[in-house]
């Protein structure tokens, strides 16, 4: 392997391994909480080296939060891949409950800076994140228009998913201490996958293969009855 090639190599497995022990740290302790010295000793590396590709903990703090919200938005590729809603709807809830099982210390410093009022991802949130996020609702829509969905509204529902899914990350302990103190298993969180897929779907009034749930009589007059007299 060439000399230049075998740097690069040893460059990406660091920059990795210290972006993963920065999740977790930044996650259990904060920003203010977080050092670059925990952060080596996570990541069993020298100090100097967290220092020499990422200059500062700004700068890894930033870089943390752009891999959480890159993966997040890749997740939502479903809505380009399939124009049948149901089948997008459920790739889209699977791929982001998947993230919150391999990763939950990145969604866990996500919330974290959110609830400290965005303080470094401000203008990325009403820029990029808000142009994303229009065209997602326009994509449902489009479903609605044509029939393929339930009369939702859009953002609501993409609340919900992020809601329900990032839950398991960000909640992880209450949901282990009320599970009798037991951790979640694969199996169960496959189950609790397949659950929330179908509660989605379900509010979303589709069913797999992209087929409208007939409305039922009594719901719609309920519907009709609110809607016309403000119940």
């Amino acid at each position: 392997m060439p000399r230049s090639a075998r740097k690069l190599e040893i460059r990406e497995a660091n920059e990795s391994r210290i972006l993963a022990a920065a999740e977790r740290i930044f996650a259990q302790h904060g920003y203010r909480g977080a050092t670059t010295e925990r952060i080596a000793a996570e990541a069993h590396l020298p100090k100097a080296n967290v220092h020499y590709y990422f200059k500062t903990k700004a700068n890894l703090y930033r870089r943390v939060l752009e891999a959480v919200l890159d993966d997040w938005m890749s997740a939502a590729t479903a809505f380009d891949q399939s124009d049948d809603p149901a089948e997008a709807l459920e790739n889209y809830v699977t791929a982001k409950m998947a993230f919150s099982r391999k990763r939950p210390y990145g969604s866990r410093v996500w919330a974290k800076e959110i609830m400290g009022g965005a303080p470094v991802i401000q203008k990325f949130l009403g820029t990029t994140l808000k142009d994303w996020l229009k065209q997602r609702e326009r994509i449902i829509q489009r479903w609605i228009r044509n029939g393929q969905m339930a009369p939702v509204n859009p953002r609501a529902l993409l609340y919900m998913i992020w809601a329900a899914t990032q839950h398991y990350a960000d909640f992880e302990k209450q949901m282990q201490i009320l599970n009798d103190g037991k951790a979640i298993s694969d199996g169960e969180y496959r189950a609790k996958t397949r659950q929330v897929v179908r509660l989605v779907l379900g509010s979303a009034g589709v069913d797999r293969g992209g087929q409208r749930r007939p409305i039922q009589r009594r719901a719609h007059s309920r519907r009709i009855l609110e809607r016309n007299h403000g119940l």
